[in-house]
């Protein structure tokens, strides 16, 4: 901490003489040590990709998961702290619950990302509250407005995106995202481009093992979000193993 921030990090509504909120920096870092998850935006759908860091031999397979459904349409993947993830999602569940028994139809992405955006940045300006750890990748598809993916930092800031990373690796993971024409591209054409990229950007030497999670949202599952189908999976895996064999074949 340089000597300008010298106290200034003790509260969530406090700025500092440079302008910053040294609490929400530190809730950003605590989702950039976190597992790399990303998103991708096709043209038919959006795909999500999480790095779920395994720390003990003893831990059961497929617990604490980092993709959850917000409603039936709405995808979401985490990176950060778990526990804060979780209670985020549950209020974007709210939300969609709310909305769905106040007008008869689901909720629209584009109106749920604010709700759950402006609720995350509520946190950042009490003493009395820290801001979310966290960060949350959001995608959807519907034949109206077509496929949709959003990311919410733990400031309350959402932007749309045709792909994203959070998480732990996020800079390479955006390096390996920019050769990817995302337009041209299908669900899944992309949920291997996806799976590829996780196993790219995972530290073997600080990180031994990982869990990989695949999901998507899409034209073909009629906008449901869904987990990929287990022969999509292993194909997708095998693809992303077999790439990075000959990556390390040519070094």
């Amino acid at each position: 901490m340089s000597a300008i921030g010298t106290g200034y990090d003790l509260s969530a509504s406090q700025f500092s003489p440079d302008g910053r909120v040294f609490q929400v920096e530190y809730a950003q870092k605590a989702v950039e040590n976190s597992g790399t998850a990303i998103a991708l935006r096709a043209k038919d759908g959006v795909v999500f990709a999480v790095e779920k860091l395994v720390t003990s031999k003893l831990y059961e397979t497929g617990a604490n998961k980092r993709i959850f459904n917000i409603d039936r349409h709405i995808g979401c993947a985490v990176a950060g702290l778990l526990a804060d993830a979780r209670a985020i999602v549950n209020v974007a569940n709210d939300e969609a619950k709310d909305y769905r028994s106040q007008y008869g139809t689901e909720i629209p992405l584009k109106y749920l990302k604010d709700r759950v955006a402006m609720y995350m940045h509520a946190y950042t300006l009490y003493s009395a509250l820290r801001p979310f750890g966290a960060s949350l990748l959001l995608g959807s598809w519907d034949k109206f407005e077509g496929p949709q993916l959003y990311c919410l930092d733990p400031s309350g800031l959402s932007y749309g995106y045709f792909g994203i990373s959070i998480g732990k690796a996020k800079q390479s993971a955006k390096t390996e995202i920019e050769k990817i024409s995302l337009k041209d591209k299908t669900c899944s054409e992309l949920i291997k481009e996806a799976a590829k990229i996780i196993y790219i950007v995972h530290d073997e030497i600080k990180d031994k093992s990982f869990e990989l999670e695949l999901s998507w949202v899409s034209e073909a599952t009629n906008g449901r979000h869904e987990c990929v189908p287990q022969e999509v999976f292993d194909e997708a895996e095998k693809f992303a193993k077999d790439a990075l064999k000959h990556d390390s074949d040519s070094d």
